[in-house]
């Protein structure tokens, strides 16, 4: 007999109250399977589903699926998940915590504001034609790359290329080619790409950047915190930034576009990163029942 699964979506790290990346969030969902937790990810239709959980290792369970697959994390349906449990009064400020299937990881709440915990940064070299490929695979030459910069893969809990390209003008008119990022990304291990280009020195937003998942049935999404994290990490261990809490736009180039606000906070202990928040606020758009 089918099951009847109330799937509310929430708009995470939205700039204003606008824009933002819409995640599926499903309360209560011990009684779900994994293959009926899939079917309703793929019916919501959204880059990812937070199904929430009971745990005995931190205040909630948190699986992550994408309308193909499960992932370790997601950072917009985090923040999405914790600001409706805030929402509906079964967390309140202060700190807590979500158990995911690669571990326990804080989570800060403050008013409207969810933050949550990320590794300390792991970084992995590329080859010269695995930056060539990455180039074209984007339609971007390697003349477009910022000065002194080549894409690296930076991991904070799940791995990413980190594109870093020299104007913005470049990112708005990448041409990304999702067959061949889908097969590269597969080679590499990747969740995707995040491809990114500074703003002008004085301003207080940091950069902008575009995300791309293709291997995961994400072409392109609005906010990535779990991109946002190592791109912050990046832009403070080989960006020469030292600014310790960082804005990063997303999703003003997809279309149409979606603007997004992520917060990253990094932490360090003797000069380098221990860990890292990333964050910000999120508003509910929606209510779905779904029969599976």
């Amino acid at each position: 007999m089918p099951t009847s699964v109330s799937v509310a979506i929430v708009n995470a790290f939205v700039d204003g109250n606008t824009g933002g990346n819409p995640a599926g969030v499903v309360i209560a969902a011990d009684a779900l399977n994994s293959e009926q937790k899939l079917a309703v990810a793929r019916a919501v239709g959204l880059s990812e589903t937070a199904f929430v959980s009971r745990s005995e290792q931190a205040a909630f369970k948190l699986e992550f699926f994408t309308p193909t697959r499960q992932i370790p994390h997601c950072g917009h349906a985090t923040i999405a998940t914790f600001s409706l449990l805030r929402e509906r009064g079964l967390v309140g400020n202060g700190t807590t915590s979500k158990e995911t299937i690669d571990g326990i990881r804080k989570i800060e709440i403050d008013g409207e504001l969810v933050f949550m915990e990320q590794r300390a940064p792991k970084y992995t070299g590329l080859t010269p034609a695995q930056i060539a490929s990455v180039m074209d695979s984007i339609g971007a030459s390697r003349a477009a790359l910022a000065p002194g910069a080549e894409p690296c893969i930076v991991d904070t809990g799940n791995p990413f290329v980190l594109v870093p390209l020299a104007r913005e003008s470049d990112l708005a008119g990448l041409r990304p080619d999702f067959a061949a990022i889908s097969a590269l990304s597969e080679e590499l291990h990747l969740i995707g790409y995040h491809v990114f280009a500074r703003k002008p020195a004085g301003q207080e937003r940091l950069a902008t950047a575009r995300m791309f998942a293709p291997l995961y049935g994400i072409d392109e999404e609005a906010a990535t915190g779990m991109a946002a994290g190592p791109l912050a990490c990046h832009l403070f261990d080989r960006g020469g930034e030292r600014r310790t809490t960082m804005l990063i736009e997303q999703g003003v180039f997809m279309a149409p576009p979606s603007p997004s606000l992520l917060t990253a906070r990094l932490e360090l202990e003797a000069g380098n990163i221990a860990r890292l928040f990333v964050g910000g606020r999120a508003k509910v758009t929606a209510e779905k029942r779904i029969e599976v």
